[in-house]
């Protein structure tokens, strides 16, 4: 069974609540709001779907945001943009970053993946980010320019329909972004469509295990928390079998709700 997706008024409003939450996360950065603060807050972004399990601010802050990148990295970057990362993985740590390839993170929030990006592929490479909000591409450009990396662009769309031509990157990445798609499957397709051939991707993503009905997943925390939205395994696998990839795996790395977890997705486009 590939992904569901839902059109009409609750598609509308649920990127709607996304959009005001990641709206807010970014003003308060830019306010100068430590990232301990917003996790602490149960309807901030991904960190309101641990909370609703009962997890303390720092149980919260291991699972979700800075915490899950390495020191030398977070030190490399600008403040704000370790501040505003909210996801629940490194992706540019699992996705083999090389010199000269072109790079999208879906979902690019305040740009920590982006910058890093790079970094990785270097002058010969470029980096591209998608967000849907406003306050966070502003804080992202903002970051870019305090970093003086010069290599990236940063886009405004949704990751259900990219603003970039086919077959226009080698490598898509993405943090904990995917679960709060309703129309996941559009988005898998959009990454196979923007991917070259030999294309592949890596990113990080809330899954549920595959017993978890959607009720389930309800229970454990909200969509705009990155918990009720979440696909399970073998939805993830046959969604990206359905857009076109092979040798896809999804790689439990830690739990962030009961029998729910951060996850390694990879997958590569056929050459």
């Amino acid at each position: 069974m590939t992904p569901s997706s839902s059109t009409g008024p609750l598609s509308n409003d649920l990127r709607d609540q996304v959009r005001e939450r990641y709206a807010r996360a970014a003003q308060e950065v830019q306010a100068g709001v430590k990232n301990q603060n917003l996790l602490a807050d149960e309807e901030s972004c991904c960190s309101s779907g641990a909370a609703t399990t009962g997890l303390s601010a720092h149980e919260a802050s291991t699972r979700f945001g800075a915490a899950l990148y390495d020191s030398d990295s977070a030190q490399s970057l600008p403040v704000q943009a370790v501040a505003a990362s909210l996801g629940c993985g490194n992706p540019t740590a699992v996705a083999e970053l090389r010199a000269g390839e072109r790079v999208l993170d879906l979902g690019s929030g305040g740009g920590i993946d982006v910058l890093l990006s790079a970094k990785r592929v270097g002058e010969t490479g470029f980096a591209y980010g998608v967000d849907m909000t406003d306050e966070m591409l502003e804080l992202a450009r903002a970051n870019a320019a305090e970093a003086g990396t010069t290599n990236v662009q940063f886009l405004k769309g949704t990751i259900e329909d990219v603003p970039l031509p086919d077959a226009a990157v080698d490598v898509v990445i993405s943090n904990c972004v995917i679960n709060l798609s309703d129309n996941k499957q559009q988005v898998l397709d959009e990454m196979f469509r923007v991917l070259a051939p030999g294309g592949r991707i890596g990113i990080s993503d809330v899954v549920a295990e595959d017993h978890l009905t959607a009720a389930d997943r309800a229970e454990r925390g909200t969509h705009v928390g990155c918990i009720a939205g979440a696909l399970s395994e073998a939805e993830y696998l046959d969604g990206l079998a359905s857009a076109g990839f092979e040798d896809a795996s999804v790689q439990f790395t830690h739990a962030v709700a009961d029998q729910m977890h951060s996850a390694i997705i990879r997958a590569v486009k056929p050459a």
